[in-house]
């Protein structure tokens, strides 16, 4: 039987500003990507979605980005590989300390926005992030884009990685994300999203803005919880790949 993970960036809401509705879609998920303060997120925050985390029976996993509160982590930021070293460890330690208080154990690291994308294809970028997660907990699970240096870099350096693919963004011929920036660059329709996610996941396929098909590794699947459908999609997405006989667990059940 096959079996994926199904997981939502979370903990994204910032002060008296909310984001995401993390409470409802932790029922379809099996892990979470929980911000850790420094594109979104606060120390309340964290704790709060670490608590709903570990009461709905989810994984955790810290989701550090760019010190880009106003932009979200999602604009590229020219940092040295020794600061992204820095950067990745200091919010790993600040989530692992809720997660402890609260009598959990963090499965994963996924880099969050710009951070993950600038890493999926600047080999230097992604080995100090692989390198600050090993030396952090070698037994950490890296999430990275599918196929991406990302992900080799986490294979290279000995962590358990799994590759990513997402419900809710289209993808170029080279199996990046189509940039934001761009038309067509997230999936607002559930039934192209609930297509997409089933035959990545069934036949290891997705089809490009280019109208070609490419190969894609699909471990874990995203679901942006800042987007308007999240909830939706999370909901769609879970029934669909029961229905097919799929089972929906976190990487390390």
């Amino acid at each position: 039987m096959k079996r994926v993970d199904l997981n939502c960036d979370m903990g994204e809401s910032f002060g008296a500003y909310r984001i995401g509705n993390d409470q409802a879609i932790l029922r379809y998920v099996s892990s979470a990507n929980v911000a850790c303060g420094f594109h979104a997120g606060d120390p309340g925050t964290m704790r709060k979605t670490v608590q709903l985390a570990l009461e709905a029976g989810v994984a955790i996993g810290a989701h550090p980005g760019f010190a880009d509160l106003v932009g979200f982590g999602r604009r590229n930021m020219e940092i040295s590989p020794e600061e992204a070293y820095d950067l990745v460890v200091y919010q790993i330690g600040a989530l692992h300390a809720f997660v402890q208080a609260e009598g959990g154990v963090m499965q994963h690291v996924k880099p969050h926005g710009a951070l993950y994308n600038m890493a999926a294809s600047r080999p230097a970028l992604a080995e100090s992030i692989a390198l600050a997660i090993y030396k952090v907990n070698p037994e950490l699970v890296l999430y990275g884009l599918a196929g991406s240096e990302l992900t080799r870099a986490g294979e290279k350096i000995g962590l358990v990685t799994a590759h990513e693919v997402f419900a809710d963004r289209t993808y170029q011929q080279d199996g990046t994300l189509t940039p934001r920036s761009q038309p067509n660059a997230m999936i607002t329709d559930q039934q192209q999203s609930l297509q997409q996610v089933i035959r990545m996941v069934t036949e290891g396929l997705v089809r490009t803005e280019q109208g070609v098909d490419i190969p894609i590794q699909a471990d874990t699947i995203c679901i942006h919880g800042d987007s308007a459908h999240a909830l939706e999609f999370a909901q769609s997405i879970h029934q669909a790949l029961a229905g097919a006989g799929i089972t929906i667990a976190s990487r390390r059940q």
